[in-house]
């Protein structure tokens, strides 16, 4: 648990997610992968956001074949977004979207171990935890937080709990206060109830509900049936409402009542759902998380899903110092 109060609000920037030669996402990313850039996190932070979150795959930084040999050098454009998020005030918290034997996205690549199986896998996993909290364990913990694995998934509690606590001891022996984000069993769907205790802890959701309002005609979800609106009626007959929306979150509503702080940590839309729908859906989206003070970062920043250049074609786009701004969305996302 923790005491901080913090709400998180802001931005995943997805440029490190997949490894470098892993191109099956490209499109959602403006620019060149694998690097960030200052003035995405000046305008995060003019804009009145205070965080950032960093999903990385390992693989930029140590080999398929070698994912215990660990390239410090390769770690340079992870060190310049700790230091600018520093320098603009934000919050950020680096996360293993692809982690040693582990990713909800399998690579064209696979691991050669299980996380859940293999104690070798764990062993890594581990390590790569510990090189992070060494190289950045003089960041203050109110600026640096370490969100151990992207939704993890095909696992049972039994498999999760013991993998998440010994990378908490390891990180904790060398940085005692770092905070630590734990994503959602099920890919980041259920609250890992058994991790409650964890202290200087938050645990953390996803809002991609209904997936056919947030991946319409998205290249890698299925064929979309019913043409998206805010509310609808889904295939199978249910209700996507407000209402429904909130009932989606009562475990987690449950959780931060018990005192464990929440955070959705990917929400947003692919950039073919009618916009009109994808606004009126966020702000009950966003309405909903801010009844029980979660804080929350849009998928993405810059891209497909973003407020900057998101290649939508309806809308009205604003020149913002040479890119395409969603001011109706940046606004919105300003009031929660």
């Amino acid at each position: 648990m923790s005491t901080a109060p913090i709400r998180r609000r802001g931005f995943n920037l997805p440029e490190m997610f997949l490894g470098p030669d892993d191109l099956r996402w490209a499109d959602m990313i403006r620019g060149p992968r694998g690097r960030f850039r200052e003035t995405d996190f000046a305008w995060i932070a003019e804009w009145g956001f205070n965080f950032v979150r960093l999903p990385l795959s390992y693989r930029w930084w140590a080999g398929a074949d070698d994912p215990d040999r660990i390239n410090e050098a390769a770690l340079a454009p992870v060190d310049e977004a700790v230091t600018w998020a520093e320098r603009c005030g934000l919050r950020l918290a680096l996360a293993l979207h692809h982690a040693p034997g582990f990713c909800i996205n399998p690579p064209p690549r696979p691991d050669r171990f299980d996380l859940w199986r293999d104690a070798e896998a764990r062993g890594c996993f581990e390590q790569h935890w510990q090189t992070l909290a060494r190289r950045y364990r003089g960041i203050a913990p109110e600026r640096l937080e370490f969100n151990l694995l992207n939704e993890p998934a095909h696992c049972t509690p039994a498999e999760h709990e013991p993998v998440m606590r010994a990378a908490i001891r390891a990180i904790r022996a060398i940085s005692p206060a770092r905070a630590i984000l734990l994503d959602g069993r099920a890919a980041g769907t259920t609250p890992c109830s058994e991790l409650a205790d964890v202290p200087d802890s938050i645990q953390c959701c996803r809002g991609y509900w209904p997936a056919e309002v947030t991946h319409h005609m998205a290249w890698w979800a299925s064929e979309p049936s019913l043409t998206p609106a805010w509310p609808m009626r889904l295939a199978d007959g249910a209700e996507a409402t407000r209402e429904s929306l909130r009932a989606r979150f009562a475990p987690w509503r449950e959780l931060s009542a018990q005192g464990v702080p929440v955070l959705c940590g990917e929400l947003g839309a692919w950039h073919r759902t009618p916009h009109a729908v994808f606004l009126r859906w966020l702000e009950d989206q966003l309405d909903v998380l801010r009844e029980f003070g979660c804080g929350w970062a849009l998928w993405n920043f810059r891209g497909s899903f973003g407020v900057l250049d998101s290649t939508r074609t309806d809308v009205a786009y604003e020149d913002w110092h040479g890119v395409p701004l969603d001011r109706a969305l940046l606004t919105l996302l300003q009031r929660f």
